[in-house]
């Protein structure tokens, strides 16, 4: 087949989305399939992938709430660039203006939305539940919902990530939701890698000895990573006991966290790093991974964490507590940093030991991309019959 992702959210410098991009490209013609990736870049322009593989860049105009990404703004631009392919099977990943122009275009190809995003979660949620219960946030947001609604209509599948935004999809009168969990890249996070020497050295520059629990953050510095209050329960948790955090990421709240951070000696700020095995190296090393956002469609710092046989202390929500608790892991109430503070406590004090055996034991049972590429491939096969693609 030939697969055509509109992908909105891909960008050279985005987060797990790229990564599921790369991952794609590269797995695909091993599968047999032809691959075309349809992105907002500057300009028109190709960058060729290999045999089977490439990446079409439509001019787009920047996104005003993160420079790193661009939007598609073009509809008629991209059904020519719909056209242009013929594609045997087309892909959305983004539930918004993209999935829209995607359901519209007038081609035979059967289509997938894939649920790269969790706009509820990711902000009404997130915004309102202090002041509402989640029944009335979402009536005040029917719009979506029927928006969602009538995207399933226009889809032959709605792709899900983790079986928690799945039963809300469905919950919410979505008829054609799938859950086809992502995976991590093989090969790279390994629980081997762990570097005591390098867990000392980090726990130093936080001020701490070897005695001390060195929890690690991956992700943007955005608002719905929470990492505010991350540090915060970091911060709690450590009265009682010597915590470190190293935080790993930048984007546009990183001054604001720095504020945040203050002169505490305990909680250091790394730049992201994109030498893969650089950080499968360092995640092996620390103690645990906490995260933040409990708007995760599937979480892939969690998964590589879990490969890497690193325990989790995660929010209840999301696709990180699906991730926590297929490895055993913490969970603690999203949003919250008092019940967090308690979920690092109880892992310093008591479970330390035990889930470092949880996660080691996990690491195995890891799903792997390939294994996920593999399943999602043989859906849109039994979808692109050979009668549908011959109309």
């Amino acid at each position: 087949m030939k697969i055509v992702d509109v992908c909105a959210f891909y960008a050279p410098r985005g987060g797990g989305v790229r990564t599921y991009v790369e991952r794609k490209l590269a797995a695909g013609p091993r599968f047999g399939h032809e691959i075309v990736i349809i992105a907002p870049g500057e300009e028109h322009r190709v960058e060729e992938r290999g045999e089977g593989a490439r990446i079409v860049y439509l001019p787009a105009p920047r996104f005003p709430l993160d420079r790193n990404y661009r939007y598609f703004d073009d509809a008629r631009l991209l059904h020519q660039a719909l056209d242009a392919e013929r594609p045997d099977f087309v892909e959305a990943s983004s539930p918004w203006r993209s999935a829209d122009t995607v359901a519209q275009w007038q081609g035979s190809a059967p289509r997938a939305l894939v649920m790269h995003a969790d706009p509820l979660a990711a902000y009404a949620y997130r915004w309102f539940e202090p002041v509402a219960s989640r029944p009335a946030i979402d009536r005040g947001f029917d719009l979506y919902w029927r928006h969602l609604r009538k995207l399933d209509q226009g889809f032959d599948a709605v792709v899900s990530a983790s079986e928690s935004l799945s039963g809300r999809l469905r919950e919410g009168g979505l008829h054609g939701v799938t859950t086809q969990p992502m995976g991590v890249e093989p090969g790279i996070f390994d629980p081997a890698l762990r570097d005591e020497q390098l867990r000392a050295r980090l726990l130093a520059r936080c001020g701490l000895g070897r005695e001390g629990t060195l929890l690690v953050g991956i992700g943007r510095h955005a608002p719905e990573k929470r990492w505010p209050m991350v540090i915060d329960a970091c911060v709690a948790a450590s009265y009682r006991r010597p915590v470190a955090l190293m935080l790993v990421g930048d984007g546009r709240e990183r001054k604001k966290i720095m504020r945040h951070v203050g002169p505490n000696p305990h909680i250091q700020l790394l730049s992201p790093i994109s030498d893969r095995p650089a950080l499968a190296r360092l995640m092996a090393s620390a103690d645990a991974l906490i995260h933040g956002c409990e708007a995760e469609t599937f979480c892939m710092v969690a998964a590589e964490a879990r490969a890497s046989g690193l325990p989790l202390i995660v929010p209840d929500r999301g696709g990180a507590s699906d991730q926590a608790r297929a490895a055993g892991g913490l969970l603690y109430t999203a949003a919250d940093a008092a019940s967090a503070a308690q979920a690092i406590g109880r892992f310093a004090d008591v479970d330390r030991v035990a889930l470092r055996q949880a996660g080691l034991s996990g690491a195995r049972e890891t799903r792997t991309m390939d294994r996920h590429f593999a399943e999602l491939f043989a859906l849109y096969a039994s979808i692109a019959t050979p009668v549908r693609r011959a109309a």
